[in-house]
């Protein structure tokens, strides 16, 4: 029995499929039911098995779950002890959103590392809205930044508002919006697949089918289809801020937008959190965060991030 296979179980008791435990981790779903199967046959129970609804765990499954989690906790605290002993730096790995990811993690990290001081070895990788209390919780990721946590591991979790801001839809000056803005065509970056994100809520208020939906490999693209008349995008306000200023972009009012959101950084509960995380958390609070979360500056497109996990989990 390895942490790689306890790790694997945890992801699919949690997020309810193999599909969405390789996703997580960055790796096959082959790979993963390797790793489940090899975890049955050490303790000869079927421990999740299929269902209507998802993942159903067996009696043997249940029990093992909450140890599993202590013991997937204790190697990552085990790995940081080691590293300490031997003067590394300590890491800190952040799951965040894939708006974040384009354009604030970078920045804010490197803004971190800075002023901080401290030996940490800082990196970021995108998860969706779902995937983040359970990385957290199970200390596959140190910090979540993103919308506020819920769920089944909420209880274990602290979800501190940091940034407060704004959606917009924009468009291009040229395009005549008129209608139902469920009928228009919308341009949106990953997080419309997230069923959590806040840009998915924005669809869904406006009752926008998935046909209407056209989803760009990151929220720079679909702004720039939307400056070029394909259609309406959902931008962060402050983000979009420069293409507004030289009127690439105008704002097109809808039922439910503007909408005020809030960024949230959720760790674990002060007990049990990692001091890098403690310390980002100090850092989020200060005005310099402040400023770099609403001017980040040039961002990274998603695909330069890969999930935290995949380093921890799978090397």
């Amino acid at each position: 029995m390895t942490l790689t296979q306890l790790s694997a179980f945890i992801l699919v008791a949690r997020l309810g499929s193999v599909t969405a435990a390789a996703k997580a981790l960055g790796v096959s779903e082959p790979a993963v039911s390797q790793a489940l199967s090899a975890l049955r046959h050490q303790h000869d129970d079927k421990l999740v098995t299929r269902s209507a609804g998802g993942m159903t765990l067996t009696p043997g499954g249940s029990r093992l779950l909450p140890i599993a989690s202590q013991m997937v906790a204790l190697g990552a605290e085990a790995d940081a002890a080691v590293r300490a002993a031997q003067g590394a730096a300590e890491q800190l790995r952040l799951a965040v959103t894939d708006v974040i990811a384009e354009f604030v993690a970078n920045p804010l990290l490197e803004a971190f590392n800075k002023r901080s001081g401290e030996s940490i070895e800082a990196s970021s990788g995108v998860a969706a809205s779902k995937e983040m209390p359970v990385l957290v919780a199970n200390r596959l990721a140190d910090v979540a930044l993103g919308p506020q946590m819920s769920g089944d591991t909420a209880h274990e979790l602290s979800s501190d508002p940091i940034f407060r801001c704004r959606l917009v839809a924009v468009g291009s000056p040229r395009g005549r919006y008129r209608g139902r803005a469920a009928g228009w065509p919308w341009l949106a970056g990953p997080s419309a697949t997230d069923p959590g994100s806040e840009t998915r809520k924005v669809l869904d208020k406006l009752r926008v089918p998935d046909s209407a939906i056209q989803v760009f490999p990151n929220q720079t693209a679909a702004w720039a289809a939307a400056a070029g008349g394909a259609g309406v995008a959902v931008a962060v306000e402050h983000l979009v801020a420069s293409q507004l200023q030289r009127h690439e972009l105008v704002v097109v009012p809808t039922q439910v937008t503007p909408m005020a959101i809030c960024w949230h950084a959720t760790t674990l509960t002060r007990d049990r959190r990692p001091a890098g995380a403690g310390s980002l958390l100090h850092f989020l609070a200060t005005p310099q965060a402040m400023r770099v979360m609403r001017s980040p500056g040039a961002g990274v497109p998603p695909a330069r991030f890969r999930p935290p996990v995949y380093v921890t989990i799978w090397s």
